[in-house]
């Protein structure tokens, strides 16, 4: 079921209710802005090159921009070593600009003064601000529209699909008419694309049933295999899969994430198992077929 933009902000904030600090940095800070063309994501995970994953305690993709709160656990000299180098790799990773927030004070062994960390986080209103403006000036702004952010059309008018744009789809068909499917709902794992040796599969890439389907860490590789029994010969798997993973984005909706354009491995492939890899991360669409 898909949720609204309300819903999503609702729902977002929830999610740090545990987290007293980042709870009131992060409420403020969006209650302050007032600006729901400003997209925004708490706990937002960003997958570097090397496959390593990390959580941003808040995320303005549109501003690429990302925010880190400073808390009692960051203040050994040990974790600052971990979070420079955890930082370095984000920035490599998304290109985004990095500001934080300290809460806890290393001399006096306590959290800082709440009024000390309100004058911070209203500075980083004031930043959040200024960098729209900035961005609005140079003409790099796009506007959140959540509400199209799963509407396919966008994709098919686009002309391409690319991991880097973080694709995903609420239903089969939606997925499906990025290749020319005009019918209704469709509920199979897989659908062949006519007139090429390709099909979009949609798996479970975990512990499902007959299934025990995975995916690499560095979202290179998927291996199936069949719980207590014996899979297919490879030998006879010889279409080309481009993959939309059954998936649960962050506030728990079901979604079928884009993973790529995966190829069957003859080599380390089994009737015991098949192992595919990551060829593509970008397809190119052809909207003047229909299937």
């Amino acid at each position: 079921m898909k949720i609204s933009k309300d819903q999503y902000v609702l729902r977002s904030l929830s999610k740090i209710k545990h987290k007293k600090w980042e709870n009131f940095i992060i409420s403020r800070i969006v209650h302050s802005i007032i600006d729901l063309d400003i997209e925004f994501s708490c706990q937002q995970l960003v997958k570097t090159k090397n496959g390593k994953r990390y959580l941003t305690d808040l995320c303005f993709p549109n501003l690429k921009l990302y925010l880190e709160v400073d808390e009692k656990h960051h203040s050994s000299s040990k974790n600052v070593k971990k979070d420079q180098d955890r930082n370095r790799e984000i920035i490599d990773a998304t290109g985004f600009h990095e500001k934080r927030i300290r809460v806890y004070d290393k001399k006096s062994k306590t959290d800082r003064d709440l009024n000390k960390v309100t004058k911070d986080t209203d500075k980083f209103i004031k930043f959040i601000k200024q960098r729209k403006k900035k961005f609005l000036s140079r003409k790099k702004f796009v506007k959140w529209n959540y509400e199209k952010k799963f509407d396919p059309e966008i994709s098919i008018k686009r002309g391409y699909i690319d991991v880097k744009d973080n694709i995903a789809f609420l239903k089969h068909r939606d997925a499906l008419r990025c290749f020319g499917y005009k019918k209704g709902n469709h509920q199979r794992a897989v659908w062949r694309i006519k007139d090429t040796d390709k099909q979009v599969w949609f798996p479970k890439l975990y512990e499902n049933g007959d299934w025990n389907n995975s995916l690499s860490d560095d979202l290179k590789k998927i291996t199936m295999k069949r719980i207590g029994g014996r899979v297919s010969d490879p030998k006879k798997r010889k279409r080309i899969n481009i993959v939309f993973a059954h998936n649960k984005d962050h506030l728990g909706q079901i979604v079928y994430k884009f993973l790529g354009e995966f190829h069957l491995s003859l080599e380390e492939s089994s009737t015991h198992q098949h192992v595919l890899f990551r060829k593509k991360t970008k397809i190119d669409l052809d909207g003047k077929k229909t299937f």
